[in-house]
């Protein structure tokens, strides 16, 4: 039986979390930093040691490739992302890529073949923490990443896409090229760590996703006025942070009221000019809205703008809206699911099929070509935190069940 080795992946997983901008704060890894080249590094090494031809498309993605017996024939594609969010945990993303590593170790020294070729994959931009938005590598691969949005993303110290991309030695011009071909895949297989509680909690080994939520996500920034908080009486104020805490109640008011699983988040907010003594003239936040539907999904996005609207009115601001990510609900391939069952079944790990309440680089990717998404357990559900971890006995179940799947999908030869 072929079986993956929880010594390298314990290894792994240390190796690239020490590439890290915050040690002893958890794993802040932004793309096209310092940080994610001496990763890339790692990863490459480890890629070409398991016989790979390694190379980085024009969107900063970095693919491993093992050629099948049948040439020209569509791809298999394993992997997941490597960057993460500010202060985040070691799984979040490499655990995925870890997986793409091992089994080519797995099929390497063991001589197997496939008909189709393999390629395994490090995703660039996954998480939106440094630009906003995130799932960039794989909107790429996917004709959805715009030229123009390069330049309009920008991080906080205002460097845009494009510019980080040409310090990092890519011309942001030629992002086109990343697209995938129509027909060039086979499927698109990611492992990931659940994120939250349900696989632990139950006592289960796998999850097997058959649903992403939809997500929105926007940047809003709203213009007040400034002035001194002691001479500015109450009803002369142009008070930016007033109307913003009120969309942040609405947001949660909206979410609350959709119901089935319909979540809205404000996760970051910044107040301008930022004085105690100042009432503030300008504030910039995000929302972050999410569910299984669509409907509800819009309902939430659409009062919300129509929301914004009354608020410039009663507050006497001006507000405007910067779309940065929207993904519908997607269902994946129901043969990998299949696939994964029968191979869980074989080794004996227990599962369950699930939904995923986190976006992930396999709901775009099934844009272009049939996507399966595995689920490790999450210790205590915790996730984008320092306390994230998932035990490596764990990621090995996952990786055995990928293993067979894969050599099922890509056609193992003798």
């Amino acid at each position: 039986m072929l079986e993956a080795k929880t010594e390298r992946i314990r290894k792994d997983i240390e190796a690239m979390a020490q590439f890290t901008a915050s040690p002893g704060g958890g794993m802040t890894r932004f793309s096209f930093s310092e940080e994610d080249r001496k990763t890339r590094e790692y990863i490459t090494s480890q890629m070409e040691a398991a016989g790979l031809t390694v190379r980085r498309d024009a969107a900063g993605n970095l693919f491993g490739r093992r050629e099948g017996k049948r040439r020209g024939a569509p791809a298999v594609m394993l992997g997941s992302h490597f960057d993460s969010v500010k202060n985040g945990g070691a799984f979040d993303g490499p655990a995925g890529v870890v997986m793409g590593l091992e089994v080519a170790r797995v099929l390497h020294e063991n001589g197997i073949g496939t008909n189709l070729p393999l390629e395994f994959a490090a995703l660039v931009e996954e998480e939106g923490g440094r630009f906003g938005g995130g799932l960039y590598g794989s909107r790429a691969m996917a004709g959805l990443l715009s030229r123009e949005s390069l330049d309009i993303f920008r991080d906080r110290d205002g460097i845009s896409m494009a510019r980080a991309m040409k310090e990092s030695g890519l011309d942001p011009d030629r992002v086109g090229e990343a697209v995938r071909p129509k027909g060039s895949l086979r499927a698109f297989i990611e492992l990931h760590i659940e994120q939250g509680p349900i696989l632990e909690s139950e006592g289960l080994d796998l999850g097997f996703v058959k649903t992403i939520v939809g997500i929105t996500q926007r940047e809003v920034e709203i213009i007040g006025r400034a002035d001194h908080a002691g001479t500015t009486p109450m009803d002369m104020r142009c008070n930016a942070l007033l109307a913003a805490s009120e969309a942040a109640l609405f947001i949660d008011r909206a979410s609350r009221e959709a119901g089935e699983g319909t979540v809205g988040t404000i996760g970051r907010m910044e107040v301008y000019p930022g004085g105690s003594n100042i009432v503030p003239g300008k504030v910039f936040f995000t929302i972050d809205v999410r569910s299984a539907d669509i409907e509800r999904l819009e309902r939430v996005v659409n009062t919300f703008g129509s929301f914004l609207k009354d608020m410039e009115k009663k507050h006497g601001v001006t507000v405007s809206v910067k779309d940065k990510l929207t993904v519908p609900p997607v269902d994946l391939c129901l043969e990998i699911l299949g696939l994964f069952e029968e191979e869980a079944g074989k080794l004996g790990y227990s599962a369950k099929v699930m939904q995923s309440g986190a976006g992930h680089d396999a709901m775009i990717m099934a844009s272009i070509t049939d996507a399966g998404l595995l689920f490790v357990p999450s210790r205590g559900g915790r996730s984008h935190c320092p306390e994230e971890w998932t035990d490596y006995e764990q990621i090995k179940k996952g990786v055995d069940v990928i293993i067979g799947t894969v050599l099922a999908l890509a056609e193992a030869s003798s």
